[in-house]
């Protein structure tokens, strides 16, 4: 569940997780690309190591359930990647 009450959903098909995240007029607006959540082993790192490589602080990290963490940032491009984890 978000901090405003809308519910996150994921599905995990063959091994394979999907995020749907709510859409949020503040932080992730109606009409902006979708958030794809790529699956990784430490959230804290891989934010940096991505923050070195160029992209830029969107959102997060934050925790949507225990032991369950996300952070957002904004590619080159402008594209919202989402990255997912512990």
């Amino acid at each position: 569940m978000s901090d405003t009450g809308a519910v996150y959903a994921w599905v995990e098909i063959g091994g394979v997780e999907v995020g749907f995240h709510p859409v949020d007029d503040e932080r992730n607006p109606r009409g902006g690309s979708p958030v794809v959540y790529w699956g990784v082993d430490d959230v804290d790192q891989v934010q940096e190591r991505l923050l070195a490589a160029g992209c830029e602080h969107h959102r997060g990290p934050l925790t949507v359930e225990p032991g369950r963490r996300i952070a957002q940032l904004r590619d080159p491009f402008g594209t919202v990647i989402g990255i997912e984890g512990p």
